[in-house]
C-alpha cells in the first residue's frame, strides 16, 4: 500500500515566546518492506535555523531555532510512503534462555547491536514486578518467538486502552498495577518485562492506519520489536494484539518514547500553553509491482 500520512503538531502560548530550539522526528525510516517516497516539513514560524542529522539509532532528526517572538509554533509533516506486508518467514524456534545467554555472550554483530536494548532506559526500567508479569508467559524452554507473540496477546487481553489516562511523567509499575493506558504505555510495559529477564526490546514509533476496533489509529501509535538470535528483530503491537504489518508505518525507534518524542525542545516566556496533535493517514494507491 501507498499512505499519505500527515502530522500537525501546534504549540499555543498564553504569551509570546522570545525564542525556542527544537527536535524533530518526524521523517519516515527507509528499510526493508518500507519506501519513503516524499517529506515535506512546514513550520511557523520559518525558523531561523535548520539542520537536518542522524541519531545514534539511525533516525532522521531535524533541529530548528526560532529566534523571533512568537505565540504559537505549527509543525506540519506530510509524508508518502510505500509499505508490503512482511513475506512469510521462517523463525527460529530458540528457547528465550538460550536467546538471552547469546544475546549475553555477543556471538555476532547482530548480537552485540541488540544488547544495549537489554538495559533500563530513562522511561523503561526492568525490575522484579516486571519479570514476575512475564514469568507464566516465558516458561522454561519455551521458544522465544511463541512467548512474545503471547506476551503481547497477555497485554492486549489484561490492559485497557483509555485515552487521555496517563502522562508520559506515570511511572511505569504504576501503569503495570493499574492495567491501563496508551499505546505508548503498552510498549513500555512489554519493553519493561522483556528487558527485566534479560531480552532485547526497543520502541519503534509510528502511525496505524485505521481499521474497526483499532486502536491508536489516525494518532501517533508504538510497538514493540524484540530481538530473536537467528531471526533478527520481531515486531509486536500488544495495543491491537497484531504483528506490524502494511497497515503500520514505521517513523523512529529507540530505547523509549524519549529517544523518539515527535517534537521536543525548550522555549524562553510564553507561560502556560497547549498542545494540539492532528493526524491522517489515508491510501493512495497501491504498487501493481
Amino acid at each position: 500500500m501507498i499512505y499519505s500520512a500527515t502530522h500537525i503538531t501546534r504549540h499555543l502560548y498564553q504569551s509570546p515566546v522570545s525564542q525556542s530550539l527544537n527536535e524533530l522526528c518526524l521523517t519516515p525510516r527507509s528499510l526493508t518492506g518500507q519506501q519513503v517516497r516524499e517529506v515535506n516539513i512546514c513550520i511557523e514560524p520559518e525558523p531561523a535555523t535548520w539542520h537536518r542529522r542522524k541519531d545514534y539509532f539511525g533516525n532522521e532528526v531535524i533541529m530548528v531555532g526560532i529566534y523571533e517572538p512568537h505565540s504559537r509554533f505549527v509543525i506540519e509533516a506530510r509524508s508518502v510512503v510505500e509499505v508490503e506486508a512482511p513475506a512469510p518467514g521462517v523463525v527460529t524456534s530458540i528457547p528465550w534462555e538460550d536467546a538471552r545467554d547469546l544475546i549475553a555472550s555477543q556471538p555476532d554483530d547482530e548480537s552485540l547491536a541488540a544488547i544495549e536494548f537489554v538495559f533500563d532506559s530513562p522511561f523503561v526500567a526492568g525490575g522484579a514486578e516486571l519479570a514476575e508479569f512475564a514469568r507464566p508467559t516465558f516458561t522454561p524452554r519455551r521458544p522465544l518467538a511463541e512467548a512474545l507473540n503471547e506476551l503481547s496477546h497477555r497485554i492486549y487481553g489484561e490492559f485497557k486502552s483509555k485515552p487521555n489516562s496517563t502522562s508520559i511523567k506515570m511511572p511505569l509499575l504504576e501503569v503495570l498495577r493499574n492495567r491501563q493506558g496508551v499505546c505508548q504505555d503498552f510498549a513500555h510495559v512489554m519493553i519493561g518485562a522483556l528487558r527485566s529477564l534479560r531480552l532485547a526490546a526497543r520502541y519503534t514509533s509510528g502511525y496505524l492506519r485505521s481499521s474497526p476496533g483499532s486502536h491508536g489509529a489516525e494518532a501517533s501509535h508504538a510497538w514493540v520489536s524484540a530481538f530473536v538470535p537467528g531471526s533478527g528483530w520481531l515486531s509486536f503491537d500488544p495495543t491491537n494484539d497484531v504483528v506490524p504489518s502494511d497497515r503500520h508505518l514505521t517513523l523512529a525507534w529507540g530505547r523509549d518514547y524519549g529517544d523518539v518524542t515527535p517534537v521536543k525542545g525548550v522555549a524562553v516566556g510564553g507561560g502556560t500553553h497547549s498542545v494540539e496533535v492532528e493526524v491522517t493517514v489515508q491510501p493512495v494507491g497501491t504498487n501493481p509491482h
